[in-house]
């Protein structure tokens, strides 16, 4: 597989790494300094990996309708607005964005939309911690979680609690966000009943599983049709959105 990396700060530098350990090569180095590359360069890869910033966004998106390369993207901190984006690119080439590319964050995320609707009745708190670098509150993969446990959107999310707030509503999901040291990621989603609690966490030791998963992903992203995909239809199977 080729890649061309959009984004050469600590994720892309780990995937270039990796990626040429395991035998891919990298056909062109995007970042700050050399964004407008993109209206030039021309189709280079199998495949745009980018793990860059929301800025760069409207560049990207520019290169796949103009080259039609496949696009996977972890950038985090994206508007509404910006993740549809998404939608449109999916008639250019096949694209897919996530928060989290960890196989286990996937497997986290189906298991609780397996049970949300059993537990509906109880109380569901979803805190997530990260270093001190982190730029963006709550996380994506929160964000993800909170998606997974609520996909109707009938719960009010509440992001964290200050002074007298009162009984805690029913229709109501916590948000509480972490920050410290060199934290990779923690992500725990809680569910209270009456009398019992049920909690789900997983935890990431370094980056290099985000690294595993999205070039896993990035893979079985360049042998699929134009559209957009979700990671659970990739790696669970289902139809393109």
């Amino acid at each position: 597989m080729k890649i061309l990396l959009i984004g050469h700060g600590r994720m892309g530098r780990l995937i270039e790494q990796t990626a040429l350990a395991g035998g891919d090569s990298i056909g062109g180095v995007i970042d700050i300094g050399n964004l407008s590359d993109l209206e030039t360069i021309g189709r280079v890869a199998d495949v745009a990996v980018d793990f860059s910033a929301p800025a760069a966004l409207p560049a990207a998106a520019h290169y796949v309708r103009t080259t039609g390369t496949p696009l996977l993207s972890g950038v985090t901190g994206l508007s509404e607005a910006e993740l549809a984006v998404f939608d449109d690119l999916g008639r250019f080439a096949p694209v897919i964005h996530s928060a989290n590319y960890s196989l286990g964050i996937a497997v986290f995320r189906r298991a609780l939309e397996a049970v949300a609707g059993t537990l509906e009745d109880f109380d569901i708190e979803i805190v997530e911690t990260h270093h001190n670098q982190k730029a963006d509150a709550p996380s994506g993969t929160a964000k993800l979680l909170l998606d997974a446990v609520d996909p109707q959107h009938k719960r009010k999310p509440v992001y964290g609690r200050r002074g007298i707030t009162g009984p805690r509503e029913k229709k109501e999901i916590g948000m509480h966000s972490l920050r410290g040291g060199t934290e990779a990621g923690t992500h725990t989603v809680s569910f209270f009943g009456p009398d019992e609690v049920l909690e789900i966490t997983h935890r990431a030791s370094s980056r290099q599983i985000f690294v595993n998963g999205a070039l896993h992903a990035a893979r079985k992203l360049c042998q699929m049709p134009k559209g957009r995909y979700e990671l659970q239809e990739l790696l669970f199977g289902g139809k393109n959105v």
